[in-house]
C-alpha cells in the first residue's frame, strides 16, 4: 500500500511540474506574442480617450467599461475563434488577412496625417458626428457602438499578429495564449484609457486641495499641472497613435511581402539598420529599432497615401452603389 501511495503521489508530482511548465511556456509565448502587436495597442488607447468627451465626468468610467466589456467581447467570442479556425484550416490565408490589416492601419494613419496637413473634415474618426439628436443615453449608446466597432478593427490586428508570432504548437496551448493575450491587452489598454480620462478629475480635486502649505501649495501646483497637461498628453498620444498605426502597418506589409519572395524593401530596412548601428555602438539596440520602424513607417505613408484616393474615389462610391444596389431590391 505505502509503495502504491508513493508511486501515486509521485504521478501526481510529475503531473504538477508538467502542468507549471506548461503553464510557464503559455505565459512566455503570450508576453512575446503580445510584444509584438505592441504599435496597435498603443494605437488602441490612443484612440479610444476621445469617446467620453463631452460626457459628464460620472458617466466617464462606465462608457469606457462598457467598450472595455465590447473589446473582450470582440476577442474572445468572434475573433479568437475565427484565428483558432484559420490557423487550423487555412493557414496560408493569414499572412494575407494580416497584410490586409496592415494596409488598412496605413491608410487610417496616412489619413490622419493628411487630415493634420490639409484640413478637409473628409475623414470621421469615430467620436465626431456622434452627437446627433437624442437622450444623453442614445447618444452614449451610438459612441460607445462607434468605439466598439473600431475596437474591433485594432483587436483583429491585434489578434492575427499574436497568432503569426506563435510557433506550430497544440491546438489548446494557441487558445490559452491568444486567450491570455486578449485579456491581458484589455485588462491593460482600458486601464489605462480610465487613467487617462480621469486624470484631469484627479488633477482638479488636488488643485482644490485645502491642505496648509507648505504641503498643500505643492498639491494644489500639482493638480494645477496636470489639469493644464492633460491637452498636451491627449495630443502626444493621438500623434503616438498615428505613427504606431503607419509603422506597424508598414512592418506587416514590409514581412508580408518578403514571405512571398519580396524581400527587397525588408532588406534595405535591415542594411540601413545595421549601417545606422555601426556608427553609434553604444545604442545598437535603439538605432537599429529606430531606424527600421522609420522605414516601416516610410512604407506605411506610402501605401496610405496611395489608399486615400482610391478609397474616396474608388471604393467607397462603389460601395455606396453596391449597398444601394441591394436595398433597392425587391
Amino acid at each position: 500500500m505505502s509503495v502504491g501511495l508513493i508511486a501515486l503521489l509521485d504521478d501526481v508530482a510529475f503531473m504538477v511540474r508538467t502542468a507549471a511548465a506548461s503553464l510557464d511556456d503559455v505565459a512566455g509565448q503570450a508576453a512575446k506574442a503580445g510584444t509584438k502587436a505592441a504599435g496597435v495597442v498603443i494605437d488602441d488607447a490612443a484612440v479610444t480617450p476621445r469617446y467620453v468627451v463631452g460626457f459628464a465626468a460620472e458617466r466617464e468610467l462606465p462608457i469606457v467599461g462598457r467598450i472595455a466589456l465590447g473589446s473582450l467581447r470582440n476577442k474572445l467570442l468572434f475573433l479568437l475563434p475565427g484565428a483558432l479556425a484559420l490557423s487550423a484550416f487555412a493557414p496560408w490565408a493569414i499572412t494575407p488577412l494580416l497584410m490586409l490589416g496592415g494596409a488598412y492601419l496605413c491608410f487610417e494613419g496616412a489619413e490622419k496625417v493628411y487630415e493634420a496637413l490639409v484640413p478637409h473634415g473628409a475623414h470621421d474618426d469615430g467620436a465626431a458626428g456622434q452627437d446627433g439628436a437624442g437622450s444623453d443615453q442614445a447618444r452614449e449608446d451610438r459612441r460607445v457602438a462607434s468605439a466598439i466597432k473600431t475596437d474591433f478593427i485594432l483587436s483583429a490586428e491585434i489578434m492575427a499578429i499574436t497568432l503569426a508570432a506563435l510557433p506550430e504548437g497544440d491546438f489548446w496551448m494557441r487558445a490559452a495564449v491568444l486567450a491570455i493575450v486578449a485579456v491581458g491587452i484589455t485588462a491593460g489598454v482600458y486601464g489605462v484609457v480610465a487613467l487617462i480620462v480621469k486624470a484631469d478629475d484627479a488633477g482638479l480635486a488636488l488643485a482644490r486641495s485645502t491642505a496648509k502649505p507648505p504641503f498643500g501649495s505643492l498639491v494644489r501646483g500639482l493638480g494645477r499641472g496636470v489639469v493644464k497637461g492633460m491637452p498636451l498628453l491627449l495630443t502626444l498620444l493621438a500623434v503616438i497613435g498615428t505613427a504606431a498605426m503607419v509603422w506597424v502597418g508598414g512592418g506587416i506589409l514590409m514581412h508580408g511581402l518578403e514571405a512571398y519572395g519580396l524581400s527587397a524593401p525588408a532588406h534595405a530596412a535591415h542594411a540601413a539598420a545595421v549601417a545606422a548601428a555601426s556608427r553609434l555602438p553604444f545604442a545598437e539596440g535603439l538605432v537599429t529599432w529606430l531606424v527600421t520602424a522609420l522605414a516601416s513607417g516610410l512604407i506605411g505613408l506610402a501605401v496610405g497615401g496611395l489608399l486615400i484616393p482610391l478609397t474616396r474615389f474608388v471604393l467607397v462610391p462603389a460601395w455606396h452603389f453596391l449597398s444601394g444596389s441591394w436595398r433597392r431590391r425587391p
